[in-house]
């Protein structure tokens, strides 16, 4: 419109109708019209100036402003001191610069978000998530640009890989390629996996978490703002909870949710590691009669192949807490496949307080881990010789056959609820 006013009078007065404007300039720029009457300006002559300094990423910037917009207004709520972690906005001519740096170009969607937030300052908790068991803490920083630009790769299995986020305790990135090299796509965002069956130090499977930034990170913004991770202790966990995963007996209620932890994975050789949080709750309306005790917990594990194993001990996380009515408990524990799927089940037993001889079952539903979509490296040694393997993985497959079984690990669980977590750094027990 703006071109074509010169060829023609009545175009030219069409396109100065500042109603035109304003509905472009809310549309792509998310001018409210309070920012605009602090501009003192025109919504034609706003539209005008925002896109000769943002034009290039028209087709991002509302979806991406909007995020970074949503997930400010909710932390400011519930995690208020991560906000001031948050680096003010880049230049174009910063990105340009690193883009000379680094010697590839850099996807629009990616500096779009840039020119919005300059990801955050090297800090805990992390922007991107935090995940916490026993002896094993980890909180992902979003990195700013100069900072992901000087963690750049140009080694064998990680050729022209940006870093997008960082943990400072375990040293674990999220990376987003930059080029078709290695058996991936262009701009897909993964988590490097070393193959440890392999002689090659090049040879790095990945688990996949994004196929673009703007999907990556607009995804993780909708889980986090419309409560599908829960802020414990002003951080945010990547728990993922299926709402079906719910099971009530009489007056209490035990729901789980689960993640998939990449750090403490590998797919050679196979070996998935999850983590699942539960929360056990008695209904605030019980009689305080039916106040009651943990005593024993049953599992019923299952993994792809169908294979079982079943394990009972005592309490939970050593613990053996009492549920009385409108108490929650929560505990975090973790477990680990052999192949890239399972599930668990079982019960809880408690006695009651008021009848001590009176003892009860408490259904633990059902509840699903399946690891993200891989890549296995496309350079591994075998028996000396390099091999091709480029292969996908489906969620529903499994991999090799292997002796390890899957395992409850309570006895690794968290000695601590879950809400009075510390920060403890090192690698789970499990693997140390």
């Amino acid at each position: 419109i703006y071109s074509c006013c010169y060829l023609s009078r009545r175009l030219n007065q069409l396109s100065s109708h500042d109603p035109l404007w304003k509905r472009h300039c809310k549309k792509y720029w998310l001018i409210s019209e309070e920012e605009k009457s602090q501009r003192n300006q025109s919504w034609k002559a706003i539209f005008i100036s925002t896109y000769s300094d943002l034009g290039r990423y028209i087709r991002y910037y509302a979806t991406l402003k909007k995020a970074w917009d949503d997930l400010e207004k909710y932390l400011g709520q519930r995690c208020p001191r991560m906000i001031g972690s948050l680096k003010e906005s880049v230049r174009e001519e910063d990105l340009d610069a690193v883009e000379a740096q680094i010697g590839c170009k850099l996807p629009d969607d990616y500096r779009c978000s840039f020119r919005i937030h300059n990801g955050q300052k090297l800090v805990v908790p992390g922007l991107m998530g935090s995940m916490a068991l026993s002896n094993h803490y980890r909180s992902e920083d979003l990195l700013d640009i100069d900072t992901a630009a000087g963690g750049f790769q140009q080694r064998l299995g990680l050729k022209q890989c940006l870093p997008l986020t960082f943990c400072i305790h375990t040293g674990l990135s999220q990376y987003m390629a930059l080029e078709s090299v290695e058996g991936r796509n262009k701009y897909e965002i993964f988590y490097q996996c070393p193959d440890q069956m392999a002689r090659n130090p090049s040879a790095i499977d990945m688990f996949i978490t994004g196929t673009s930034y703007l999907e990556w990170f607009t995804s993780y913004v909708n889980k986090v703002v419309t409560g599908g991770y829960p802020i414990i202790r002003d951080q945010i966990f990547r728990y993922v909870h299926d709402k079906e995963c719910v099971a009530t007996t009489g007056d209490i209620t035990v729901s789980v949710s689960t993640s998939f932890l990449p750090e403490l994975s590998s797919v050679h050789p196979p070996h998935y590691f999850f983590t699942y949080r539960i929360r056990i709750e008695m209904s605030k309306d019980a009689l305080p009669e039916k106040a009651c005790q943990l005593d024993s917990r049953y599992w019923r594990i299952t993994n792809a192949k169908g294979d079982v194993e079943e394990v009972q001990g005592p309490g939970v996380v050593g613990e053996f807490p009492i549920i009385s009515p409108g108490r929650v408990y929560e505990y975090t524990s973790c477990t680990t496949f052999s192949t890239t799927s399972g599930y668990m089940e079982g019960y809880y037993t408690f006695h009651c307080l008021y009848y001590k001889d009176k003892f009860f079952n408490v259904t633990i539903p059902r509840f699903h881990m399946v690891c993200p979509t891989f890549k296995v490296s496309t350079a591994r040694m075998v028996s000396g010789d390099a091999v091709v393997l480029m292969l996908e993985t489906n969620h529903n497959e499994y991999a090799v056959d292997e002796d390890e079984d899957s395992t409850d690990t309570d006895e690794y669980e968290d000695r601590r609820r879950v809400l009075d977590i510390p920060a403890p750094s090192g690698r789970c027990p499990r693997h140390t």
